[in-house]
């Protein structure tokens, strides 16, 4: 079964309970291909760096001062990106202003995707890696059955030297995806977490941003979440998921207060909202203000990454004409986007 049947029915799962979440692939093989051709690399090619040899190496990027920025990061992810930038930039033409985080889907088994995190980078914005681990299983990565792999990811990150964001297995808390609750234990999720970022340290790959990602805690409210923690050492941000429904909350305090208050109980890291958009529809203008204004007031939480896809629903800012005015008017806010080159 291909990780984007998983994903589809792992997603109709959250439909079904009344969640409405959507974290799914951005990105296919075929449009990979077409991009490596478009640079004229072979498909399927390992994108290497420099290959004279007697250059002396770069040092390694230092990703601190992107990990709690003066302003805002102002995120998205979009059809085709970063392996084509179009939709971003379409994107960027509604909402009035450039998004500085981009955010692309990655299964286990893929090779580090250096060609989209360069063009995400030429563009002006931090590429954001949601890594799913299909395929595998969280005590396999945790025994080391899997280091081989990981290692091989690392060093590509450390050869290419741009900072990254890299979410590890989100949502774990919940129950639709096969490292969630239904198969997974908090345990084997901690182990699995620490033993990629301690293989990532061996290699030197010190670029990467690490990402904590779980889902907001209304579908599942008896999952606590400090069990999931990995620790403060393994951790840069705390990327919360949850959109804005028909149902359910509608205000950023009862989407997201909850989990971010059951956060603030075990660590003071960063948060960013890690996937979000709202469900076409009456209240979706309200919502777009609602994530505006709610991460504007919080000094704690640096941004957030909009879901710009017609997908199970039609959460681009585009489904309605209010709604897109409404996003352009916030997105004026002077505190949302800055320069990630010159952070």
């Amino acid at each position: 079964m291909s990780s984007s049947v998983r994903r589809v029915r792992a997603l109709a799962a959250v439909l079904v309970a009344g969640a409405l979440l959507a974290g799914c692939s951005t990105f296919s093989e075929e449009g990979r291909d077409q991009y490596e051709r478009s640079r004229g690399a072979q498909p399927g090619a390992v994108d290497g760096g420099d290959s004279g040899g007697s250059a002396k190496p770069e040092p390694p990027y230092d990703v601190r001062p992107l990990l709690e920025p003066e302003k805002k990061y102002l995120g998205v992810a979009a059809d085709g990106a970063p392996a084509r930038m179009g939709a971003v930039e379409d994107f960027a033409g509604r909402a009035g202003k450039k998004p500085n985080l981009v955010e692309f889907y990655s299964a286990w088994g893929d090779r580090y995707e250096q060609a989209l995190v360069r063009n995400s980078w030429d563009y002006g914005a931090l590429a954001f890696i949601a890594w799913e681990p299909f395929g595998t299983s969280m005590k396999d990565i945790a025994s080391g059955k899997e280091d081989a792999y990981i290692r091989e990811y690392a060093q590509s990150v450390r050869e290419l030297n741009l900072p990254v964001a890299l979410s590890f297995a989100h949502e774990m808390n919940g129950f639709w995806y096969p490292w969630g609750t239904e198969r997974t234990s908090a345990a084997d999720f901690t182990a699995a977490y620490q033993h990629i970022h301690d293989l990532f340290g061996e290699e030197g790959a010190t670029q990467v941003i690490w990402v904590w990602s779980p889902n907001v805690t209304h579908p599942m409210p008896k999952v606590k979440l400090e069990p999931y923690w990995p620790g403060d050492d393994y951790v840069d941000w705390v990327g919360v998921v949850g959109y804005y429904a028909d149902t359910g909350p509608s205000t950023y305090q009862s989407l997201y207060g909850p989990t971010m208050a059951q956060i603030r109980g075990f660590t003071r890291k960063p948060l960013i909202i890690a996937e979000t958009a709202a469900q076409a529809g009456e209240r979706k203008p309200a919502a777009i203000r609602s994530l505006f204004r709610g991460t504007a007031e919080r000094d704690d939480v640096i941004g957030f990454v909009w879901f710009n896809f017609d997908k199970e629903t039609d959460w681009r800012i585009e489904s309605g004409p209010l709604s897109e005015k409404t996003f352009k008017q916030e997105a004026a806010d002077p505190r949302f986007g800055f320069d990630v080159t010159k952070p």
